[in-house]
């Protein structure tokens, strides 16, 4: 193990289009979202802690969830469970903890990625990471992780790529896409020359804390001026007032869109962001009908494609239904069709616009 790698993970989000399973007060990344019997955050955390040593890696999540990291990852090093005082997106987070760990270790080569996400291959993921390392430890570089794509996706954002490399499976990136409609999706899939953006990151700190100067020198001025009290008692205080000023911003937005030493290394592991319930569906098990079942009382009558999770002490008798998604929780019943389930942050929206946020 290398000691100037480290990871981030970023465990700080709501979940909400996993909703009504993933609420504000227990999102995604701490549930068992799969049926394997170790929760998202547990799965990322086992998937780094392979290759990099445990003092080295860091959960940066809202000061809301730091019982709920502690209480699931009872053997990461306590005062590496970093909180942020409010949700700014992935810009002030990757800022916060680059000049946290820079404080600590100026060489330090870091990997930010999110904790909610679905890899099958380790060992390819394990060989991805530290390929991804090596070369932000020796290359003044932005690199991201792009995904093969199998089908023209319209839930991912997507990288174009030159077709010269750099290094070993490493290229320059021409240009992001966020998420696109189904026509143009089809044609980037038909170029060959796309990947699917899974939203994991890595650079050298002082890379990474230059790009931000560059592109976010607002954002960069305020945690720059902090650099004496990070990891000091004071650090907590001065957090809360930067991010007070904060704005909102996507690291891609922020940083990777403008900046001229982005590079993406093309990927293969077994990766999905679980970003839907359909994209959950796609990876459990299913009866002969195409149904995916969560519940050891439910009875499938004529039903077909349907994704269904419920408790288990409940009966469902489900009837006649097609490519629906069924969702019971102790106070709130879901059922839309499985192609809408992109428009579940609306549903979300209306609920608290109507009945508050008691089921939120």
């Amino acid at each position: 193990m290398n000691n100037h790698f480290y990871v981030a993970i970023m465990a700080g989000g709501i979940g909400s289009r996993f909703w009504p399973y993933s609420r504000t007060d227990y999102p995604k990344q701490f549930l068992d979202v799969l049926n394997t019997g170790k929760t998202l955050l547990q799965w990322t955390y086992e998937r780094f802690i392979q290759f990099i040593p445990p003092e080295n890696i860091y959960v940066i999540t809202h000061n809301q969830y730091t019982g709920l990291v502690e209480e699931q990852l009872p053997g990461m090093v306590k005062a590496n469970i970093v909180a942020e005082p409010s949700r700014k997106n992935t810009a002030p987070c990757i800022a916060y903890i680059s000049h946290k760990i820079q404080s600590r270790d100026p060489k330090a080569n870091l990997i930010c990625a999110p904790a909610d996400h679905l890899v099958l291959d380790n060992l390819a993921f394990n060989t991805t990471c530290l390929n991804a390392l090596l070369f932000v430890r020796k290359h003044s570089a932005l690199l991201t992780f792009g995904i093969k794509p199998t089908r023209p996706d319209t839930a991912y954002g997507y990288i174009q790529y030159e077709t010269q490399q750099v290094a070993d499976n490493v290229y320059p990136v021409k240009t992001f896409t966020e998420k696109p409609d189904l026509e143009i999706a089809k044609t980037f899939i038909k170029s060959g020359d796309f990947l699917w953006n899974a939203g994991i990151f890595a650079g050298n700190v002082k890379t990474i804390t230059a790009a931000f100067k560059k592109h976010l020198p607002e954002l960069e001025e305020m945690f720059e001026a902090a650099s004496d009290v990070f990891n000091t008692p004071r650090e907590k205080e001065v957090i809360e007032r930067i991010y007070t000023q904060c704005t909102n911003i996507s690291i891609d937005y922020g940083l990777m869109e403008k900046a001229d030493n982005v590079y993406v290394i093309p990927s293969n592991f077994g990766w999905s962001d679980l970003g839907t319930w359909s994209s959950a569906y796609s990876n459990l098990e299913k009866d002969y009908l195409g149904n995916a079942v969560q519940g050891k009382n439910v009875m499938v009558i004529d039903a077909r494609n349907c994704m269904v999770r419920v408790p288990n002490d409940k009966l469902v008798v489900l009837q006649g239904l097609d490519d629906f998604i069924l969702i019971d929780t102790n106070d709130v019943l879901m059922v839309c069709k499985r192609g809408n389930e992109q428009q579940i942050k609306e549903y979300v929206a209306e609920v608290k616009r109507h009945k508050g946020e008691k089921y939120l």
